[in-house]
């Protein structure tokens, strides 16, 4: 009966000591869940308002030349790609067909100048009548006038550069037959390098507020680690059928560089108007994806709960939030990437 009480008494100090240990145990688990953070407070800030747009590199004047008349080509005197200046002789037509044709206007001309003097003659000795002199006068006058066409088309059966520019594309080659107006060279004009232009899309908001002479920062991307000067050189009056959006055209400040036309660009064109925008340090943002990231807020004095947020724009310290924290006025700033929405925290100064 003694030995009995013993083990009782035994298995009731086990039973007792296992319950002060798991009372220890969890009063330490409670105190590895509590997560010291640091908080700061939510500052307002006015910024100018900048428009973020893409686009494509092109110049200011793009033209496709032709000949005036139709005929085989006799040379180019371009490739693609190839630079050239104003008043250089590009192509040239088989000018045989063009020669004949002159010479027998010429030769018009002549029999009709000897018809009127005869004319005159008959007239003064009133052999012909007034009537038959002006006649003869009229066909003067026409063949005079067929001949000044014949010498124009024959001036325009060469193709000569109008600007200072490069040729974009070799549309027809040497020997082919091609009729009045059809394109030869597709060629882009540059004046001084000063005639690039970046044409971008913009939403009818951003359109509403961009105004001509506005100044912008471009980046190509031939040219990553350039940042280019530009400005809004001009706007359109209606939208891209096409595209859905407006177009802005950005003539750039190249100075020596010459980049090629179709490259792609990035543009940050500064507006008149200014926005207001929350700013957090960069050390809250969790999860951050493109423009879209979230934030930890802490609720009370010990819980947080998570907010997304959007990015407007950052730099090395500080996060521009072009949408959300509505009604916020701190944010987590140190172990963030321990937290969640069921974590508690203690704040610490």
């Amino acid at each position: 009966m003694k030995s009995i009480k013993i083990l009782s008494f035994f298995s009731l100090f086990i039973i007792l000591y296992s319950c002060e240990e798991e009372k220890k145990t969890e009063a330490a688990q409670v105190d590895q869940e509590v997560i010291a953070v640091k908080t700061v407070p939510v500052s307002t800030l006015a910024l100018p308002k900048n428009i973020s747009a893409t686009g494509l590199l092109a110049t200011e004047n793009e033209a496709r030349y032709s000949f005036k008349i139709g005929g085989i080509i006799s040379r180019i005197l371009v490739e693609e790609g190839q630079f050239f200046r104003k008043g250089q002789l590009l192509a040239t037509l088989n000018a045989t067909e063009i020669n004949a044709g002159l010479s027998q206007s010429n030769l018009n001309v002549e029999k009709a100048r000897r018809d009127y003097q005869r004319a005159a003659n008959l007239y003064r000795d009133s052999v012909y009548t007034l009537e038959q002199l002006q006649n003869t006068k009229t066909l003067l006058d026409v063949a005079q006038k067929s001949q000044e066409a014949v010498a124009f088309n024959q001036r325009y059966a060469k193709i000569y550069a109008a600007a200072d520019g490069f040729v974009s594309q070799k549309i027809s080659n040497e020997g082919e037959v091609v009729a009045a107006g059809m394109p030869v060279l597709a060629i882009n004009e540059t004046q001084q390098n000063n005639n690039y232009i970046l044409k971008v899309g913009v939403t009818d908001r951003e359109w509403a507020i961009i105004t001509i002479g506005q100044k912008a920062t471009v980046i190509l991307d031939g040219y990553a680690d350039q940042k280019l000067e530009a400005y809004v050189f001009r706007k359109s009056q209606a939208a891209d059928r096409s595209l859905g959006s407006f177009q802005v055209e950005l003539k750039l400040k190249l100075e020596n560089l010459k980049p090629a036309v179709g490259m792609f660009g990035k543009a940050e064109i500064t507006t008149m108007q200014d926005e207001n925008v929350k700013v957090v340090p960069y050390a809250s943002l969790v999860e951050a994806d493109g423009d879209k990231a979230f934030v930890f807020a802490p609720v009370g004095q010990d819980k947080v709960r998570k907010v997304p947020v959007t990015i407007a724009r950052f730099d090395n310290q500080n996060v521009y939030l072009q949408d959300g924290l509505a009604g916020v006025d701190q944010v987590v700033v140190s172990n963030s990437a321990y937290l969640n929405e069921k974590s508690t925290i203690k704040i610490i100064r």
